[in-house]
């Protein structure tokens, strides 16, 4: 199955990759926006992968969502990165995965500038390119920190410059890509050593997850026993030796929200 959904992503990035003048929308939300090559990617992956699992559930970012069920469902951003889409930065993916009861079991995101095709099926390992990928055993203190805004939701503001302050004073230095999906698998490759974001949807980070731990690496949502794909939450992506530090440094930024 996971080379049906390679193929299909791949498919799916030629639209990226061939557009012509760039229509967008605005979405609720300070600057959410999506484009008609958002709706017609994902478009052209729920009709393939419904093929791919015939009877799949489709859970993806620009439609209204059924509440998440423990049928096999494909959890889907179909740009990644819409701004920097609409921006010609380059720096945008596909993110698919597949889950059965809530857990992410496959997962594929394919950056197609890069050419990056990173794959996982649970218990059998991360890859980039079908290269087997690691997270890096760097410590906290030389980490790279890559971090989100949630630009789409002020209310976040304050506590993630809380923690990117407090990141900055202790690890090495901090990056901003603005696609989480990029962001979780350059952990997951040893590019990076954490990456944090106070608010990200299920599509955002549901293949990212499954890579990050099959890389290696642990992936939370701080203030649950377990990550929960069926609503948006905060998530910490580490490379495993600095976890303890940078969840210490997210929760006491999110404490301060509260306070």
């Amino acid at each position: 199955m996971l080379q049906n959904v390679e193929k299909v992503v791949r498919q799916a990035a030629q639209l990226m990759l061939t557009q012509g003048d760039i229509v967008n929308h605005r979405k609720e939300g300070h600057a959410n926006f999506v484009t008609e090559t958002d709706m017609a990617v994902q478009e052209q992956l729920r009709t393939a992968l419904s093929s791919v699992l015939p009877g799949s559930c489709f859970f993806a970012e620009e439609q209204v969502n059924n509440p998440l069920a423990d049928a096999p469902t494909w959890v889907v951003d179909p740009i990644d990165g819409t701004t920097n889409f609409i921006r010609g930065r380059n720096s945008s993916a596909i993110s698919v995965a597949l889950l059965e009861n809530k857990v992410p079991v496959l997962a594929v995101v394919y950056n197609p500038y890069a050419d990056e095709m990173f794959t996982a099926r649970i218990g059998q390992g991360a890859y980039m390119n079908g290269a087997p990928i690691r997270v890096s055993d760097v410590p906290f203190s030389n980490a790279l920190v890559l971090m989100g805004t949630t630009p789409y939701n002020d209310a976040y503001a304050a506590a993630t410059f809380r923690a990117a302050y407090a990141y900055l004073l202790e690890a090495a230095d901090l990056r901003r890509s603005g696609s989480a999906a990029i962001d979780l698998c350059d952990v997951a490759c040893g590019r990076a050593e954490i990456f944090y974001e106070m608010s990200l949807s299920p599509w955002d980070v549901a293949a990212g997850a499954l890579l990050i731990t099959e890389a290696g690496g642990t992936f939370d949502m701080p203030g649950l026993h377990q990550p929960d794909f069926s609503a948006p939450h905060g998530m910490l992506a580490t490379n495993g030796l600095c976890r303890e530090d940078a969840m210490r440094i997210f929760i006491s930024a999110m404490e301060e929200q509260t306070t």
